[in-house]
């Protein structure tokens, strides 16, 4: 009696520890995961990025051919200066496939020069104008500098209003004290901070730092972006995993983004690679592939820039609309 007993409560203790919250599970919509985010919200975690794709015609040919692969998050800012060409072909996709405005998911984000109590608000009415569009998924503060503060109340006014649906921090692993300064003061806590994350940069003590908030992972140049020069790409372990599943290694770096739990948004405007970045969902990477990945890490960022130095130059840069 005593026995069956104990092995009851072992059981119990097995399913409590097995069963996760349903917030917590993985949502599958299309072979696409998605993420629930701490406002309740779902958001897709793969999608293209738009960055330094040259002019509004690019990056709409661009978008609407990711669309019709089965992308459903598109991320742009103010700075790309190519959110009419994302608007365009989101609008176009939607007249040709019927799929609704609400399941695809548009990430914009606002320029330091935009920062400040109603100066922000009227720079959130000129982006959905831009976007051709009623409402912005989730909207970052690109930089942290400026009054960031300020822009923070006029999108969490915004949010109040159904202009924006969540909104997120990019760049503030510039520093702790700027990270502080946003998730220990807002009402509405960021939703996703998007930063440089990849095997050489994994950036463990932002992961930690974001999971104790609540806080989702983007990562962007996911593959290391141009000015690494496919040094990623070119990387003995990643090239012998791809070669076991025969996939790229991009498709193996981006597989390891999914299965870590983050957010990632590849850029591209080629149709061919588009295509090859999405088509990770077929395969899974083993424990002990997911261990070689993660041996690589070295906290090497590609892209550096020194903020102080820049400061001057984000400040002052009006974008022509």
């Amino acid at each position: 009696m005593k026995r069956n007993h104990f092995i009851q409560i072992l059981l119990i203790i097995f399913t409590m520890a097995t069963i996760q919250p349903l917030s917590a599970q993985e949502v599958i919509k299309d072979g696409i995961p998605y993420v629930t985010l701490n406002n309740g919200i779902l958001m897709p975690r793969f999608g293209i990025g738009t960055y330094n794709v040259p002019g509004d015609s690019v990056a709409c040919d661009a978008v609407l051919h990711a669309l019709r692969q089965g992308y459903r998050h598109i991320d742009t800012a103010h700075a790309y200066r190519v959110e009419r060409g994302v608007g365009k072909a989101v609008n176009d996709f939607i007249r040709e496939s019927g799929t609704p405005r609400e399941d695809i998911w548009i990430t914009s984000k606002l320029w330091p020069t935009e920062y400040g109590e109603g100066v922000t608000m009227e720079a959130i009415d000129k982006m959905l104008d831009r976007l051709q569009t009623d409402h912005i998924d989730l909207l970052y503060l690109h930089q942290p500098m400026g009054d960031f503060r300020g822009a923070w109340r006029d999108m969490e006014k915004a949010v109040r209003e159904g202009k924006v649906r969540a909104l997120g921090i990019s760049n503030f692993d510039a520093s702790d004290s700027l990270f502080h300064a946003i998730v220990d003061s807002v009402e509405i806590m960021p939703a996703v901070m998007q930063i440089e994350l990849h095997p050489y940069a994994q950036r463990l003590e932002w992961r930690e730092k974001d999971n104790r908030y609540g806080i989702q992972m983007e990562c962007w140049f996911p593959l290391g972006g141009e000015m690494s020069n496919g040094l990623l790409l070119r990387d003995s372990v990643i090239n012998a995993i791809a070669a076991v599943h025969g996939k790229t290694a991009a498709q193996i770096i981006l597989r390891w983004h999914i299965q870590e739990g983050f957010s990632v948004i590849p850029g591209a405007t080629r149709h061919d690679y588009i295509e090859e970045n999405i088509n990770i969902f077929d395969f899974t990477l083993s424990d002990e592939e997911m261990a070689q990945i993660r041996a690589l890490n070295k906290e090497e960022r590609i892209f550096r820039m020194d903020y102080e130095q820049a400061k001057q130059f984000m400040l002052n840069w009006k974008i022509e609309d």
